[in-house]
């Protein structure tokens, strides 16, 4: 009897083991997730070059509203990792005037970003 309940005990220790260590692994994978190419969830970040750049982003946003830009010029991919369907906008005047497109949560482009001199980040 004594030995029975014993492996019942070393059962019911190495469930919970694993099932801790579910938890864990699951955890970590949705960190990972949420971190796409190195740019964290609910931000806008761009990447210079047409690439990932090693998932090494130059530009980082994350408040909703108009964000002016200096010194970027040339193509820049452009990644929204914004959650709850917010969009991003490029816009050829400062303080996000003249506005164009939108760049769903989720999507990035490749855009040359010469003559843009704000972004605008919006719910």
């Amino acid at each position: 009897m004594r030995k029975v309940k014993m492996m019942r005990t070393a059962a019911a220790l190495a469930l919970a083991v694993g099932t801790m260590t579910a938890v864990t692994a699951t955890q970590a994978q949705a960190a990972e997730a949420a971190a796409s190419h190195g740019c964290p969830s609910g931000y806008v970040c761009a990447y210079p070059g047409a690439g990932w750049n090693g998932d090494r982003p130059s530009h980082k946003w994350y408040t909703y509203g108009a964000h002016n830009l200096s010194n970027m010029v040339g193509t820049y991919r452009l990644y929204n990792n914004q959650t709850g369907g917010a969009t991003v906008r490029t816009c050829t005047g400062y303080n996000g005037t003249g506005c164009q497109g939108y760049l769903p949560a989720g999507w990035y482009i490749d855009k040359d970003m010469t003559p843009i001199n704000s972004i605008t980040l919006q719910p």
